[in-house]
């Protein structure tokens, strides 16, 4: 092995390129068989560091986001819930609604799967690394009234807003005081025509009035997120009681 190799690698090394450092002696060999250029033996090098790290900088994301478990949209049983348009879902994926600061409700009964579609959703935004942040309703206002006790509101809001997708989970499922509407709709204020959130719900938009303390505040809030969204209504049965459930003869 020729002094120059073993420069080249200790440099890559000393730079932290560690995948082009173990695949060199690999793409050494591939270029000199093949009669390749310089260029192409530096560009598949830099290939293999490339994909490492954004692999690993994905996984780094979906861990940031919190998410309860890791689902993806084909693990979705769309024959068991059949109203849900697996078209509908892959066209979200694309994340078009994201560029234009659109939002995602997903609203049913509980177990139907509303939480595994957000998930799925935001893991592939995570993956393609858009900072997003995972978080049930009642933790993200028990968190924003904390930091209100302790004056730190402002700098907190700003934080969860900086998220380009936040996910908030069963909206409606606790009930929600007065401080906490206001504090909810300060925080869709912020964010509304600004970035995307993906809520999920099991209460019907004309009962909002009933989650929220202030039915002004509820009217408000609900004005934000519909304005610009897509429903995606799911009327089927809970999977936590399927495999309990006998098929009808």
């Amino acid at each position: 092995m020729s002094s120059t190799y073993q420069q080249l690698s200790m440099s890559l090394e000393k730079l932290k390129l560690i995948q082009m450092k173990e695949h060199l002696e690999e793409v050494s060999n591939f270029v000199s068989q093949n009669k390749l250029s310089f260029s192409d033996g530096l560009l598949k090098l830099c290939t293999y560091e490339i994909d490492y790290k954004s692999e690993t900088a994905a996984k780094s994301m979906i861990k940031a986001a919190a998410f309860p478990f890791v689902k993806t949209i084909e693990d979705y049983d769309f024959e068991f819930q059949p109203c849900v348009e697996k078209q509908d879902i892959l066209e979200i994926a694309t994340l078009r609604f994201m560029e234009n600061a659109e939002n995602i409700v997903f609203l049913g009964s509980s177990g139907v799967g509303k939480t595994h579609l957000a998930t799925a959703i935001g893991i592939v935004a995570a993956s393609k690394r858009y900072s997003t942040y995972f978080i049930k309703c009642n933790n993200l206002l028990q968190r924003l009234k904390k930091a209100k006790i302790e004056n730190r509101l402002d700098s907190v809001l700003k934080y969860i807003n900086r998220y380009k997708l936040l996910i908030i989970d069963e909206l409606g499922y606790l009930p929600i005081d007065k401080e906490d509407s206001n504090l909810f709709f300060q925080l869709i204020d912020m964010r509304y025509e600004k970035k995307s959130t993906i809520l999920t719900t099991n209460i019907n938009f004309n009962d909002w009035d009933n989650i929220f303390y202030d039915a002004v505040v509820a009217n408000a809030i609900l004005d934000r997120i519909l304005h610009h969204s897509k429903v995606i209504t799911i009327n089927g049965r809970s999977y936590r009681v399927k495999d309990y459930i006998k098929p009808s003869e």
